[in-house]
């Protein structure tokens, strides 16, 4: 995996680098402004752009329409510390395939860009509230008829991915593999014709499926 890290704050910005590499990821530039970031992006042709919010002279939702405009294919996740429903918003209706924060663990990091790379839309789970409220500000469609075809693991295993739980703590949870948990994700994932866990928890929310586990 290639990343661009664009960053204003050196030491942050360092730091990840150092932690990214040690785990055999390339970082082929890290960088502290929107400018250089895009002669980065047009030079080394990352997999995928790490982007704070927060930049000097542009800022990071800025950046991320210039790039989106101009590699469409893009793979570019926001970096942030803020956890501002506008700010989420705003940057996935602008084309971020990721919305993480910096305080998440560096292997929750490491699986979420992974699974951007794979084309994925990933929010880091403490902002699936954020989504699901936007989701019902928004004229959507009738829900999936897939619900309907969850079996009562499914629904169970989706309601944790709704409390923004991960595959190794909804395995430790209810008493079985992590590799069974991700084969149920996979199943839930097919059955709502969506893409991400993110996008079935939004579901899960916005529906109150899972109201009865909060009596």
């Amino acid at each position: 995996m290639r990343i661009l890290l664009i960053d204003d704050h050196a030491l942050f910005r360092f730091g990840l680098q150092e932690l990214l590499e040690r785990r055999g990821i390339e970082v082929v530039a890290a960088v502290g402004d929107a400018q250089t970031g895009l002669q980065q992006v047009a030079e080394t042709r990352p997999e995928v752009v790490l982007l704070d919010m927060r930049l000097p002279g542009m800022s990071g939702l800025e950046l991320l329409r210039r790039l989106r405009a101009l590699y469409p294919d893009l793979p570019i996740a926001m970096l942030t510390t803020s956890a501002e429903e506008r700010d989420v918003i705003e940057s996935l209706q602008a084309g971020a395939q990721g919305y993480l924060l910096k305080d998440m663990e560096p292997d929750a990091l490491i699986s979420a860009l992974g699974e951007i790379v794979q084309g994925q839309t990933v929010v880091a789970p403490e902002l699936t509230g954020i989504l699901a409220r936007a989701v019902r500000g928004d004229s959507r469609p009738t829900p999936p008829s897939g619900l309907a075809e969850l079996t009562p693991r499914e629904h169970e295993i989706l309601c944790h991915l709704a409390e923004g739980l991960s595959n190794k703590a909804i395995a430790r949870a209810l008493g079985i593999s992590e590799g069974t948990v991700k084969l149920h994700v996979k199943a839930i994932l097919r059955k709502l014709e969506v893409h991400s866990r993110v996008e079935a928890a939004v579901i899960a929310v916005e529906r109150g499926l899972c109201e009865r586990r909060n009596p």
